[in-house]
């Protein structure tokens, strides 16, 4: 989810699929977040990168106004499917379209360190964050610390291109110095374990293959290729009774405006 270097289209391409068999095992990670924040029924919620809306419809089951905005239309369609009279826009984390200091709580799930300068998308959540309120980051924890990532290694190595150079968001600090750097507060911060679990190896390849690696590697290699280097790299988070379990750590960060 998000804006940035990467092509608009590349999120968009499986945006239905996502919703279906990857986000479901992302809601207990939203509700997490959502806990740790305090978010109370009646505020008002900005998803940054907000995909195909997975963190807005929690946040509306637990009362909040909530809001989205996404460089992907495929991505702002479906969510505005599954959030009928929401805000949903198309636009790019640098330039956010909403007027300032509109929401009491502004988050991003993955989505800011994909922007092309993370500082001035961080600029533009504060900006439409009330004083006082606060902009929540969470993003993957170190890949020795994700199985996800881990797996994907293969992938990365042999169908796409080295990643760009830049800051290491999975270090301590490095998101914190980043809203620092932005005129946001840091003031909380810590990690968060979780695990994502597929019932057999189809429906891991169904929910990954969805994700934005898996949609470049296949442009590049073609299915049948990804799909067999996923399915080997699988084999060792395969339990005996066939489900695939993958243990991950995120690491999230919160800053007052």
């Amino acid at each position: 989810m998000g804006a940035g270097v990467v092509p608009p289209d590349d999120w968009g391409t499986k945006a239905a699929q996502w919703a279906e068999h990857q986000e479901p095992s992302w809601a207990p990670i939203y509700a997490s977040l959502f806990e740790r924040a305090g978010l109370s029924s009646g505020a008002r919620v900005l998803d940054v990168g907000c995909g195909a809306g997975g963190a807005l419809l929690v946040a509306r089951g637990l009362g909040a106004h909530v809001s989205g905005v996404d460089v992907a239309q495929g991505m702002i369609d479906v969510a505005s499917s599954r959030l009928p009279g929401a805000p949903i826009k198309l636009g790019d984390m640098s330039a956010l379209p909403f007027e300032d200091q509109s929401f009491d709580l502004v988050t991003g799930f993955n989505s800011f360190q994909f922007a092309a300068d993370a500082t001035a998308a961080l600029h533009e959540a504060r900006r439409v964050c009330k004083n006082g309120g606060t902009v929540a980051t969470l993003l993957w924890g170190p890949k020795e610390n994700c199985d996800l990532i881990l797996a994907l290694g293969p992938i990365f190595t042999e169908f796409l291109p080295p990643p760009p150079e830049g800051p290491d968001f999975s270090a301590p600090g490095v998101m914190k110095a980043t809203m620092s750097a932005a005129g946001l507060t840091p003031t909380r911060s810590g990690v968060l374990e979780i695990e994502l679990a597929y019932p057999d190896k189809a429906a891991a390849w169904r929910a990954i293959s969805s994700s934005l690696p898996l949609v470049r590697a296949i442009r590049r290699a073609g299915e049948p290729a990804v799909h067999e280097q996923l399915d080997r790299s699988l084999e060792r988070f395969t339990q005996p009774d066939g489900r695939v379990v993958l243990k991950n750590q995120l690491r999230w960060t919160f800053a007052e405006r």
